[in-house]
């Protein structure tokens, strides 16, 4: 019987690979990592460790923030809370007034927030300490504020940023990969709850005693 000179041999089977799943996942944790890496590094610690200080001698904390900048705050009143100290999360119904000697953490990305910046202007008026946590210093909530943290974020519709760049054709457009504020709100969750870490350490805490103030109802 003469050999079918068209049948393919076992050897000659080239192997068909499926791309790799989740690569827009990859891609945007690499993004947001790489963010998390930037922000440590121009961060002002000598002005991070004041502020912490002024965390620590306020009678009151309080901490403010709109969608998701607001889950973020609330993150961190929940840890201040275990640390044993008195903190109130701005528009719940069982938040005090505020008064001087109190200090307010407001959380803005674009510092341009219109409801935040009216109540930054309140606690600027009643006396209490103002702390903005935003991507942006010289805006409105950041000129009024007493002390700024800048948290990096990208720049508006992703344009000139150097890290993501060598991504953006391989993956996808940076707004499917880190859509809206998501680069400063997750780097401020990471950056609030590493301040905690801090806190601790000044406080001589450990993680007992803020499992000791843990909601035992839950």
């Amino acid at each position: 019987m003469a050999e079918d000179k068209n049948r393919v041999m076992p050897e000659e089977i080239i192997e068909v690979r499926e791309a790799p799943k989740c690569q827009t996942l990859h891609a945007s944790m690499e993004i947001l990592t790489k963010h998390i890496e930037q922000a440590l590094e121009e961060l002002d610690l000598n002005s991070v460790s004041e502020i912490l200080d002024d965390i620590l001698s306020a009678k009151s904390i309080f901490v403010m923030g709109t969608g998701r900048s607001g889950l973020v705050g609330k993150a961190f009143a929940t840890r201040l809370m275990h640390l044993g100290l008195r903190v109130y999360v701005v528009g719940e119904s069982t938040t005090p007034a505020l008064h001087s000697g109190d200090v307010v953490v407001a959380i803005s990305g674009s510092g341009e927030t219109l409801s935040i910046v009216d109540l930054g202007s309140v606690v600027k008026k009643i006396g209490a300490s103002l702390i903005v946590v935003t991507s942006q210093p010289d805006s409105t909530l950041g000129i009024m504020a007493d002390k700024t943290v800048r948290i990096f974020g990208r720049a508006k519709n992703g344009k000139g940023d150097y890290l993501v760049q060598h991504l953006l054709g391989k993956y996808a457009k940076l707004s499917e990969l880190a859509p809206l504020g998501t680069t400063f709100e997750i780097t401020t969750l990471v950056f609030l709850d590493a301040a905690i870490a801090e806190l601790m350490v000044r406080m001589g805490k450990d993680s007992k005693a803020l499992e000791d103030m843990h909601d035992k109802l839950q």
